[in-house]
């Protein structure tokens, strides 16, 4: 039987989303594990939060990470939502394994919610067990946090616990349970359930809650819906282009995994890019590519049109004058997107100044990598050897050259020519330039393969290789040394994963 309150966190939780009518969710508990262990507790957000830090009984934490224990103020529930899951409308979703305890400000006066995922069933589980198994727990802990250093914007990850009881998937895996903290967890799927139901009250207050919890500026706005539109269309485009840079696929763009917050949420099938080719699927389910790595801005807009829909009645009182409001700000996220990927593509080129050709040479260099089967992020992060003042002198640049990395190695020089000739435009110092991009670049992503061997060690009881990655993947833009090194290298062909699943 679940334990009283706790106050462990040392912060009394408030319930923020449970304060909605009870049509929004179910009240329902976490469902007791047999031997909770924490496993990893992030000290850094802990800290952020306001959270107790110094003292911190493991065995306590370990309680209330699994859901034996409830931090003192939680208002327990299971959110409600439906969804278009790779394109078909479900009328009905919600948390099937995650619970919501409740929310807190952070530091910096941000609300931020907790919410356990893997917790047991839910009334939305849908003849699932509820659990989480430890792999897909290890893979959101490792990925949420990897992104959070890269400074895209996501959820995050409190702390990991193992149950001490297995899970039954293709076979009896160990459980684990994550506490994941965000924004919000409301998605444009949680508007579609109750536009679905044409419940205009439940659209109002949800939307009222939404903009007095992330956006307090467009309340008293003309238009506070079509603001929230406009808003999340603008965190999305930015948010896409950010995943696109740094070779993210994010696997299930389904609407009920598109938060309202703009982060990145629901770490499933997600992987990122090794050889590049824009083709790339990694999700098992996704049989037809439609989030696709190329793929994924043109999701997000489809996404985000499924959102207008649901705010119309909101936007104006005359149906045609909502539609004619809603589609001129969709319009705007093509180009908003462009702007936002070339802006980075600039930067990830060593380029400060915008000038015209530029998309051009960022294309023209990704067609390289495609056609050679150059690794992304080695091949980003090897252009910083090359610049001009540098490429003379390799004592000056140590590590791999870009054009090594390309099966056709001659094909580098006519590139990199032009794309001398176009820095030799910039007002940048040699210096400042090779430090800028390196500070873009990363040296260290989340590699599929290192994921995978570190939840293979973990299933086994050896979590040394988790915790060497999370710790190296806290500073993504560092050369790894010493016993980490190894921790940037692509992977040999034989070690590639080419597939990636959802853990339910």
């Amino acid at each position: 039987m679940t334990t009283p309150d706790s106050d462990a966190f040392g912060r009394v939780l408030e319930a923020g989303y449970a304060r909605l009518p009870e049509r929004f969710y179910a009240r329902v508990r976490p469902t007791p594990v047999v031997g909770p262990r924490l496993l990893a507790w992030n000290e850094a957000l802990a800290a952020e939060l306001g959270l107790r830090t110094d003292a911190l009984d493991p065995r306590a934490l370990a309680e209330l990470v699994t859901g034996n224990a409830l931090p003192a103020g939680a208002e327990a529930i299971a959110t409600v939502y439906a969804g278009h899951q790779f394109g078909q409308f479900v009328p009905q979703l919600g948390d099937g394994r995650a619970i919501l305890l409740g929310e807190l400000r952070d530091r910096a006066g941000r609300p931020r919610e907790i919410q356990l995922k893997g917790s047991g069933p839910t009334p939305f589980s849908r003849a699932g067990d509820g659990r989480a198994a430890l792999g897909p727990v290890l893979r959101e802990y490792l990925v949420s946090e990897a992104m959070h250093a890269l400074g895209i914007p996501s959820t995050r990850t409190l702390a990991a616990a193992a149950t001490g009881e297995s899970v039954l998937r293709e076979r009896a895996l160990p459980g684990a349970v994550l506490a994941r903290v965000a924004s919000t967890h409301v998605r444009v799927g949680t508007f579609e359930y109750f536009a679905a139901r044409n419940d205009r009250a439940a659209l109002d207050a949800l939307c009222g809650h939404v903009l007095h919890r992330l956006y307090p500026h467009l309340v008293d706005s003309p238009r506070p819906a079509l603001g929230l539109l406009e808003t999340l269309i603008e965190r999305q485009a930015g948010l896409v282009a950010q995943w696109m840079a740094v070779g993210f696929v994010h696997g299930v763009m389904n609407t009920d995994n598109t938060s309202v917050a703009g982060e990145t949420i629901d770490y499933g099938p997600c992987a990122f890019l090794d050889a590049y080719d824009p083709a790339t699927v990694f999700s098992s389910i996704d049989r037809f590519g439609r989030y696709a790595y190329a793929n994924q801005p043109h999701a997000a807009h489809w996404n985000l049109a499924r959102f207008a829909e649901t705010l119309l009645p909101l936007i104006d009182p005359d149906v045609q004058r909502a539609a004619d409001l809603a589609n001129q700000a969709l319009a705007r996220f093509e180009s908003l997107f462009e702007t936002r990927r070339l802006a980075l593509w600039r930067r990830k080129l060593g380029l400060a100044v915008p000038l015209e050709g530029d998309a051009e040479l960022a294309g023209d260099w990704l067609a390289l990598l495609a056609a050679n089967g150059a690794d992304f992020t080695v091949a980003f992060r090897s252009l910083a050897r090359a610049l001009p003042e540098r490429a003379a002198d390799a004592a000056a640049a140590p590590g791999i050259h870009p054009g090594d990395l390309l099966a056709d190695a001659g094909a580098f020089d006519p590139w990199m020519r032009r794309w001398h000739a176009r820095l030799a435009l910039e007002p940048t110092t040699a210096v400042a330039r090779a430090q800028a991009m390196d500070l873009v670049n990363p040296a260290l992503i989340p590699r599929n393969h290192r994921i995978e061997q570190a939840i293979v060690a973990a299933e086994s009881g050896d979590f040394s290789q988790f915790t060497a990655l999370a710790r190296s993947l806290a500073r993504p833009f560092a050369e790894p040394s010493g016993p980490f090194a190894d921790l940037a290298l692509p992977p040999q062909p034989q070690e590639r994963v080419r597939r990636t699943f959802c853990g339910t």
